[in-house]
């Protein structure tokens, strides 16, 4: 009989860990948290020193009852649940719902699911770190004072269940900021020009570009300026002034932490971050590979670190050395320095657990979605620890009267990890080999100018990538939530993915000027980065769990009380329309759903008819001349269109107006308080009168 019992969170990790530790060991799972919050209730008690309430979660009864079986019959039980808070949290709870009285507990945590790991860490067991546990109670105790005090306000104002969340509301606010920045953009004329200069030494002609005259670099902002440079350069010599040669080294990149993984995934493979944390929680959790059984193939998938263990740096190294050879070899045993310095920096980098199964190898194994992450996971770790790419680079000013253009030449002499690793964000060196074997004081012979048109252009939307990326700048959210927070907010339908782009809804707009309006600290990044420094804290036991949530929840509570009694007075009533209801004849009113606004009979539930909403403009289809209306796209983006759809194809982004640009005579839309032309090649602008 098992004498030693081990507890994982996952059903998936059971067979591989009992397949490494034998038969003298029973592993079971706890499939998660076994207990939480009561639902119907907040779940602490503010007037009680904030003590929190738990109870078992529903459906879980059996699984407890069949693990309190098994601590019956074993001497010594294993606690090993995630190595992080979430986990250490699990444990304490599967300590305060088991009968643990006279066994012997030990907490004992692994970085990735190998042979050697796992035995490791039962030679090493320790206690709960009762701080991580202090630091996920404060942050579930967070979440949920945000999300029970705030969601009823949302459903009051805009009456439908719609939801609040602490770092949900702030990546809302940035994605709406971003959205209102890109609509009220007003794109800014400016030229290029390149001139393409022929000489003895090359085939091809040399394209440089203007640079500026003799006092410095200056930009072309209008076509005037332009045509006085080309025509002050007529008849000018074009001489070689200077030439700077010389090699640029490229870094090796440092290796995958959970964000950066999630924005590689998302760019390289056009995965979501949902998607990559899945595929990456099938990799740790393991895979049966042909040969090898059922194994662990990565390390654990959620860190802020770029550190590396010394056993892995000496693996990769020799790996590195006997597949590429020596000069491809730069180990970078300092990468802890570099690392982001939280919390979470106790783990390690996402890398191979064992950098020997090199992907086209388990390919076979795999599924395809699985071979590319672990492919992309190898092949970053792999060249985090190889020489940098060196280039051979040549400058070129070229002198002309008194203006000065510029071109210049990368070439590749070393490509060190690009051997085997390019990231998606890598841009193209710099091409212009026809520069190569030019001197100082050759005069070039003119051949043509290249001149171009140009707007600046606004930010870009947001992808999952970017916006993981600036929350993590921002220093809100931790890899965990990165994922859960986006997947919230879709759901909700606060914000829609087209192609990768993200885009606020109709809805969201709603929630976000809400939360503006009645909540400004909640939705404000410094406040929540501070909050996450805090939370930090209590990890490293730095920062006492209770004060945290004790100086959080009266703000909050003053908020709420305000905005419950502004809510009262701004209560949103059904508009009604002169829209007749075919069925029954009422008019039909105008009411909130999960998709924005509909039209509904006010004869509900007797008469239960409705019917999509077109909000008209007041403006004229400049097609048809019938009315403009809101409409929304598939995916819940608005856009302005024509009530004739499909009839008229008419559509347009921006608000179209009824004032015709006095320069071409197109329709001008609002940007801000601005009005643009329409018309891409004429973008005219001016005021926007009240």
């Amino acid at each position: 009989m098992a004498k030693n019992l081990v507890i994982v969170e996952s059903p998936a990790k059971v067979h591989t860990i009992k397949k490494f530790l034998g038969s003298n060991y029973e592993v079971m799972a706890s499939q998660g948290h076994v207990r939480d919050f009561p639902k119907s209730q907040l779940g602490y008690d503010p007037a009680n020193n904030f003590e929190p309430k738990y109870i078992t979660i529903r459906g879980k009864g059996e699984l407890l009852a069949a693990l309190r079986k098994e601590v019956k019959k074993a001497d010594k039980i294993y606690l090993a649940t995630d190595p992080d808070r979430e986990g250490e949290a699990i444990s304490w709870h599967l300590t305060q719902a088991l009968n643990f009285t006279g066994k012997q507990v030990y907490r004992i945590t692994f970085n990735e699911i190998t042979k050697n790991a796992v035995k490791n860490s039962i030679k090493n067991p320790r206690e709960i770190d009762m701080d991580l546990v202090d630091a996920q109670q404060a942050r579930r105790m967070l979440d949920r004072m945000v999300g029970y005090e705030i969601s009823p306000l949302l459903w009051a104002k805009v009456k439908r269940g719609l939801s609040a969340g602490r770092v949900q509301s702030v990546a809302l606010r940035i994605i709406c900021d971003r959205e209102r920045e890109i609509e009220n953009f007003i794109p800014q004329e400016y030229y290029t020009l390149d001139v393409l200069l022929d000489s003895k030494v090359s085939k091809k002609p040399i394209v440089a570009h203007y640079h500026g005259d003799t006092s410095g670099k200056k930009e072309i902002s209008d076509k005037a300026g332009l045509d006085e440079i080309i025509k002050s350069l007529k008849g000018a010599k074009y001489t070689v002034s200077s030439i700077k040669r010389g090699t640029r080294e490229k870094k090796h990149p440092l290796p995958f932490t959970t964000s950066t993984m999630q924005q590689e995934a998302s760019k390289a493979l056009n995965f979501s971050i949902q998607k990559t944390m899945s595929v990456a929680q099938q990799l740790y959790e393991g895979v049966t590979v042909k040969g090898h059984g059922t194994i662990g193939l990565i390390t654990y998938l959620r860190t802020d670190s770029v550190r590396v263990s010394d056993e892995a740096l000496k693996t990769v190294g020799t790996f590195i050395s006997e597949n590429y050879g020596d000069k491809y070899l730069q180990l970078s045993s300092n990468a802890s320095s570099k690392s982001s310095g939280k919390v979470q920096d106790a783990h390690e980098a996402i890398r191979p657990a064992d950098v020997n199964l090199v992907p086209s190898e388990i390919k076979e194994s795999l599924t395809k979605d699985q071979f590319r992450l672990y492919q992309l996971i190898w092949k970053r770790f792999v060249a985090s620890q190889m020489a940098s790419a060196i280039y051979e680079t040549t400058s070129v000013s070229i002198k002309a009267k008194d203006h000065v253009f510029t071109t210049a030449d990368s070439k590749l002499s070393f490509d060190g990890f690009m051997m085997i690793y390019v990231s998606s964000d890598d841009d193209e060196e710099t091409k212009n080999h026809s520069i190569a074997a030019i001197e100082e004081n050759t005069e070039l012979t003119f051949n043509s100018f290249d001149e171009k048109q140009h707007f600046t252009q606004s930010a870009p939307h947001f992808t999952e990538a970017s916006l993981v990326k600036t929350l993590e700048e921002l220093g809100i959210g931790r890899p965990s939530t990165y994922s859960p927070t986006i997947t919230t907010l879709i759901k909700r339908r606060y914000i829609t993915k087209e192609g990768r782009n993200i885009f606020t809804t109709e809805l969201g707009e709603v929630v976000n000027d809400i939360m503006v309006e009645s909540f400004p600290s909640i939705i404000d990044d410094r406040f929540t980065a501070n909050l996450e420094s805090l939370l930090d804290g209590v990890e490293v036991g730095t920062v006492d769990w209770k004060s945290v949530v004790s100086n959080f929840y009266p703000d909050l509570e003053d908020a709420v009380k305000i905005a419950q009694q502004e809510l009262d007075k701004i209560e949103i009533h059904d508009e009604v329309t002169d829209i007749v209801c075919e069925e029954c004849g009422r008019n039909m009113v105008i009411k909130y759903g999960p998709h924005g606004k509909f039209l509904a009979c006010p004869g509900f539930p007797e008469c239960r008819n409705t019917k999509p909403y077109l909000e008209k403009i007041g403006v004229s289809c400049p097609k048809c001349g019938a009315n403009i209306v809101i409409r929304k796209s598939q995916k819940g983006r608005k856009f302005f269109g024509c009530e004739n759809h499909p009839d008229c194809d008419f559509i347009s982004w921006s608000k179209p107006t009824d004032k015709k640009c006095s320069k071409c005579g197109s329709y001008m839309v609002e940007k801000g308080n601005k009005l643009c032309c329409a018309n891409e090649e004429c973008r005219f602008v001016e005021e926007k009168k009240e």
